[in-house]
């Protein structure tokens, strides 16, 4: 099983690659799981925490990243705020077990989107798919009749 592959120029273009940051394996194999049923959707990398993720952002350059908020060594608002310092055009997606409208209200520009992790089943392709597009998603915000 392939768990990182590195951008390469021959590598296709319509493929989307895609990074995922959650301390816990099992979340990140359901993420992969869920995200690679895309056939155009790659999972370049994962990492389990918010430094591994900063590190492996800025080498792989991905198209998006999914990153847990509560994570060891570096928290993910830390490290999204640092990936989009270096690099504003890969966007992040935070992905969070508890997602407040507070807590939403205060992410800064480097967060794209959030996905609650009780909701990922019905959100998370969604959210990917209208971030990738150059939207937002946010919990709530496109759910007006739910």
């Amino acid at each position: 099983m392939k768990t990182e592959t590195l951008n390469s120029p021959a590598a296709d273009k319509a493929t989307k690659q895609i990074l995922v940051a959650d301390d816990h394996e099992v979340m990140r194999l359901g993420i992969r799981n869920l995200l690679e049923s895309r056939p155009s959707w790659n999972i370049c990398a994962e990492a389990c925490n918010g430094q591994e993720a900063v590190e492996k952002a800025l080498q792989l350059e991905p198209d998006i990243i999914i990153m847990d908020i509560t994570m060891p060594t570096m928290n993910g608002l830390e490290a999204a705020s640092l990936i989009t310092r270096s690099r504003p055009d890969i966007p992040v997606i935070l992905f969070s077990l508890h997602l407040s409208q507070e807590l939403v209200g205060h992410f800064d520009g480097s967060v794209r989107g959030a996905v609650c992790k009780g909701d990922a089943a019905r959100d998370l392709v969604k959210a990917v798919e209208q971030v990738l597009n150059g939207g937002t998603f946010f919990p709530n915000q496109d759910r007006k009749s739910q």
